[in-house]
C-alpha cells in the first residue's frame, strides 16, 4: 500500500510543477486581453496626456528592446562558452596593469549590469585579482559595442556623445580598479565570493546559455519597462519648464540626473533612449546619467551586497558614484558637451 502511495504523491508533485503559472504566461495573458479589448482601451485612454505618455513609452521600449535582446544573448554566451580562466591567462600578474587590460576586455566581452556581477564573482573564484574583476564589472556593461551602438542610435548626429560615454565609463572602471588595488581589502569581500567555482561542463553549456539569457532578459526587461513608464510619466506630469530650469542650472541638472540614474536602475542597453527622450536637458547632464547608471544604481547595490557582502557594497557604491559623476563631468567638458 505504501509503495502505491509514493508514486502517486510523486505524480502529484510533478503535475503541480507542470501547471505552475510563470511570468511568461502572465505576460501572454495580459497581451491577449490588450489585443481583444483594444477598442475599449482606446476609448478609455483617449486623453491627450495619456496618448503622449503611451507614445513615449512605446517608442522607448521598441527602440531599446533589440539591443537588450542582443545584450542578454551575448551575456549568456559568455557565461556558457567563455571560461573565466581564459581572462585569467591574459591578465598581467601586477594588479595595476591587470586593471587596464580588464577595462579594455569589457569592450570585447559585453553584458548587462545584472550579468557582470556574477561574472566578476566567477573571475575572483578563478583567482583573478579583485581589482581586475571589479574593473571588468564596471566596464563590461558600459563600454561594450552593444551599448555604444544603442547610444549612437539614441543620439543621431552626435558622435561626441558616444565618444564621451566610452571615455567616461572606461575611466570610471579603471579609476575604481586602481583605487581598489591601492586601498581595497579582501576582508571587505565575503568569503563565498572568493571561493573557487567549478567550470561549466560541456553537456551543460547550452542549458547555461539559455537559462542565463532568459534570466537576464526577464530581469533587465522588467527594468526597461519600469524605466519607460517613468520616462513617459516625466514627459507628461513634469512641466517642460522644470527641465528648462535644469538646463539653465547646469550643476543642479548634473546632480539631479546622477541621482535619477541611481534611482531608475535602467539597463545599460536601454538607458540612452530614456536620456534622449528628455529633450529639454543639455547633453552634459545626460552624459552624467549614462555614465553613472551602469556603474551604480539601486539594483546593482542589492546585487553587489548579495554577492560580495554588505561590507563591500556600502564602501564600493558611494565611491563609485562620486568617481563616475566626476569622470563624466570632466570628459563632457573636454569633449565640449557643456
Amino acid at each position: 500500500m505504501d509503495t502505491l502511495s509514493e508514486p502517486s504523491a510523486e505524480t502529484g508533485r510533478r503535475r503541480t510543477r507542470r501547471f505552475r503559472i510563470s511570468s511568461v504566461e502572465v505576460l501572454c495573458a495580459i497581451l491577449l486581453v490588450a489585443i481583444l479589448g483594444q477598442g475599449w482601451l482606446q476609448q478609455l485612454f483617449d486623453v491627450p496626456a495619456l496618448r503622449t505618455g503611451s507614445t513615449v513609452f512605446v517608442a522607448v521600449c521598441v527602440q531599446a528592446l533589440p539591443f537588450l535582446v542582443l545584450g542578454v544573448l551575448i551575456s549568456g554566451a559568455i557565461a556558457a562558452f567563455v571560461p573565466a580562466r581564459v581572462l585569467e591567462k591574459v591578465l598581467p600578474r601586477r594588479a595595476g596593469a591587470a586593471v587596464g587590460v580588464a577595462g579594455l576586455a569589457g569592450v570585447a566581452l559585453p553584458g548587462c549590469e545584472c550579468a557582470s556581477v556574477p561574472v566578476a564573482r566567477r573571475l575572483m573564484g578563478q583567482g583573478v585579482a579583485p581589482a581586475a574583476a571589479l574593473t571588468f564589472l564596471l566596464a563590461a556593461p558600459a563600454v561594450n559595442p552593444v551599448v555604444l551602438v544603442a547610444t549612437a542610435v539614441a543620439f543621431p548626429g552626435k558622435p561626441e556623445m558616444v565618444l564621451a560615454r566610452f571615455v567616461g565609463s572606461l575611466a570610471t572602471a579603471m579609476v575604481m580598479g586602481w583605487l581598489w588595488a591601492r586601498w581595497g581589502k579582501l576582508e571587505w569581500i565575503t568569503e563565498r565570493a572568493l571561493r573557487r567555482l567549478p567550470d561549466v561542463e560541456g553537456g551543460q553549456r547550452w542549458r547555461v546559455f539559455a537559462e542565463t539569457a532568459r534570466t537576464d532578459l526577464v530581469e533587465a526587461g522588467g527594468f526597461l519597462v519600469l524605466g519607460a513608464l517613468i520616462s513617459s510619466a516625466l514627459n507628461v506630469l513634469v512641466p517642460a519648464k522644470w527641465f528648462g530650469v535644469l538646463g539653465d542650472q547646469l550643476v543642479l541638472g548634473i546632480v539631479v540626473m546622477a541621482v535619477l540614474a541611481v534611482v531608475l536602475a535602467l539597463c545599460s542597453e536601454a538607458d540612452a533612449f530614456v536620456a534622449a527622450s528628455l529633450t529639454a536637458l543639455p547633453l552634459l547632464p545626460k552624459l552624467v546619467f549614462l555614465v553613472v547608471g551602469p556603474a551604480v544604481d539601486v539594483k546593482l547595490f542589492a546585487l553587489q551586497a548579495g554577492t560580495f557582502g554588505r561590507s563591500f557594497a556600502v564602501r564600493f557604491a558611494p565611491v563609485t558614484f562620486v568617481v563616475a559623476a566626476a569622470c563624466a563631468v570632466v570628459t563632457g567638458l573636454v569633449v565640449g558637451l557643456a
